[in-house]
């Protein structure tokens, strides 16, 4: 098996605790939208989380499309799209918080300099790079090396679709063997998985050993390889998927 020389990691409840916030905002836009519609069903941020969790806001209104049988002509699809990442970078920007015992993971990485890490995320561009600044997490990644499903390629799309997984790899320059993702949700396992990379489970930012547990078992389900309830698993983890 090739030497693994890079870690491609998931920003949002991987890196940084910024789901709740994010679905916060998003649940006040799929309302209006909603209402707009006259249809009375009503979001609040965790069901959203519960429905349409590792999706970026694209895919979950392509998703809210579907289930309430109406169609978003493309020029209010995109003012919502802009108006949602205003109001996540906002509260990203007054509360965003690292997952707990990552940046002194990356810290080691950065260090030490055996493996080249990215971030590959469903989320906009500038939500990624608002998230991992606010929480002092930029200073380990090269700015071309921080890659978005709905922002970098030349179509957007949303994990699971592999895309965002084939463009961060075409753009490094290595091949799916030479890297691990790190991953905490069903849709972007299934991104990684499908672009053929080994993944790591994070759980750590679920509440409750029952709900960790679920997890464990739904992505080691889908093939992840190992799972990791902490930050500080993470060596023990890579060693694993290294001697595999």
């Amino acid at each position: 098996m090739p030497k693994l020389t890079q870690i491609l990691l998931d920003c949002d409840n991987t890196l940084v605790l910024s789901e709740e916030l994010a679905f916060e905002a998003c649940a006040d836009i799929a309302n209006e939208i909603l209402a707009k519609r006259h249809i009375t069903d009503r979001y609040t941020g965790e069901q959203l989380i519960q429905d349409f969790v590792g999706q970026n806001f694209r895919g979950m209104m392509i998703s809210l499309q579907a289930k309430y049988k109406f169609e978003m002509p493309q020029e209010e699809f995109e003012h919502y799209v802009k108006e949602e990442e205003n109001q996540v970078i906002a509260k990203l920007q007054a509360k965003a918080q690292p997952c707990i015992g990552v940046n002194e993971e990356l810290e080691k990485i950065h260090r030490e300099g055996k493996y080249r890490m990215a971030v590959v995320s469903s989320s906009a561009l500038r939500r990624v790079q608002a998230s991992i600044k606010k929480v002092g997490q930029d200073k380990f990644f090269d700015p071309t090396h921080v890659f978005s499903a709905a922002s970098s390629l030349p179509k957007p799309t949303s994990k699971p679709d592999p895309a965002i997984y084939l463009f961060a790899m075409d753009k490094l320059g290595v091949k799916a063997e030479e890297c691990v993702a790190v991953e905490d949700s069903k849709s972007g396992a299934l991104s990684a998985i499908r672009a053929g990379i080994p993944v790591i489970a994070y759980v750590g930012s679920y509440h409750g050993d029952q709900k960790r547990a679920e997890m464990a078992k739904q992505l080691s389900d889908l093939g992840a390889k190992v799972v990791m309830k902490d930050w500080t698993e993470f060596q023990s983890c890579l060693a694993q998927i290294e001697t595999a």
